[in-house]
């Protein structure tokens, strides 16, 4: 948890502690949502930053997308900055080392990033020699195309591919075309 996070849940603890014996009998939907906004802004900020050392570029610098196939699906990273050729080269790093990762079953940056393993994980680990990932370069980056034609292991793609849409706000559609 970065410091800016710490702090602000030890002013809302001090706080909480000041006024709960005032407010015992009285609970207020609205606060309940303000602390609950807090905790998701801190967990936000301690993802991007997992995020930065995980990945090894920032994250402000690229915008990801997730994608649904019908066989499986696609992880985009671009460079924001068509002429920010640094991030451009380190999306690449990145995604042709997790292309490696994940064939080999390794999971453990997604992991790291989001501080859980992310739903399908599991099974994608399981049926490892089900699934084929592709590193694929991009005019600004690059992009990790996964794909399976076992029931079971496409199905846990899909979870994954979902969690990572929800997880990074990227607006991508939760379903496949």
């Amino acid at each position: 948890m970065n410091t800016n996070c710490t702090r602000h849940l030890t002013v809302v603890l001090a706080v909480l502690a000041w006024i709960a014996p005032a407010n015992a009998q009285e609970t207020d939907s609205h606060h309940q949502a303000g602390n609950e906004d807090s905790r998701h802004q801190c967990s936000m900020m301690g993802m991007k930053d997992r995020a930065d050392k995980g990945m090894g570029f920032d994250q402000a610098k690229t915008t990801h997308h997730f994608l649904l196939k019908r066989d499986g699906g696609v992880i985009r990273v671009e460079a924001n900055d068509a002429k920010d050729t640094e991030s451009r080269d380190q999306v690449r790093m990145h995604l042709a080392h997790i292309a490696k990762a994940f064939a080999a079953g390794d999971f453990d940056i997604p992991m790291f990033v989001h501080d859980q393993t992310p739903p399908g994980v599991p099974v994608m680990k399981a049926r490892k020699d089900q699934i084929s990932y592709r590193f694929e370069e991009t005019n600004s980056g690059g992009r990790v195309v996964i794909a399976s034609s076992d029931a079971e292991a496409l199905a846990a793609i899909h979870e994954f591919l979902v969690f990572q849409i929800r997880e990074h706000k990227t607006g991508d559609s939760l379903t496949e075309p």
